[in-house]
């Protein structure tokens, strides 16, 4: 605490640069990772639901989460190769 009221009092801010916009609170990195930890959170919910309420095992949520990741990766790909064949060349 006293090193913290030191750090103010003495101005000792002012000699720390500022940090890097790519790190910053409202950046296109920063606002990812909170995404990404959202989704994690998301689906850990979505895990909780499936194996305390549905009542499926915890091998068969696992499953799900699979075959979603699967699937969305195939939906993905279909997509980007859509979208590139329709560019022109």
């Amino acid at each position: 605490k006293t090193d913290f009221i030191n750090f103010i009092s003495d101005q000792e801010w002012k000699s720390i640069e500022p940090v890097s916009s790519w790190f910053g609170p409202s950046s296109f990195l920063m606002s990812s990772m909170s995404a990404l930890f959202q989704l994690s959170m998301w689906i850990r919910h979505c895990h909780g639901y499936l194996t305390e309420n549905v009542g499926i095992p915890v091998w068969g949520s696992y499953a799900v989460f699979a075959l979603a990741t699967l699937f969305s990766g195939l939906i993905l790909g279909l997509v980007s190769e859509a979208l590139m064949l329709s560019l022109p060349q």
